[in-house]
């Protein structure tokens, strides 16, 4: 909790694009699914809904690995 107010804190400080600020959404979002999956992920016991899971969750990995940004990634 403290560190994610320490991001907001930082984030008011430097102004960010509105390229920045859309990364920075879409990246919130991955990672906010992220996490849903890997809670569906410890529940599931069907196998094929397991493989379903570990399948979005490496595609989301991907994708928030691709929107990597210096500047984001060190608020």
């Amino acid at each position: 909790m403290e560190e994610a107010a320490a991001k907001r804190e930082a984030a008011r400080r430097i102004p960010l694009s509105a390229e920045e600020v859309r990364l920075r959404r879409e990246r919130d979002s991955l990672e906010l699914s992220r996490t849903r999956v890997r809670t569906d992920l410890e529940a599931a016991t069907d196998p094929r809904r397991r493989g379903q899971l570990e399948a979005a969750l490496h595609f989301l990995e991907e994708k928030i690995a691709r929107l990597g940004n210096p500047r984001l990634d060190n608020q």
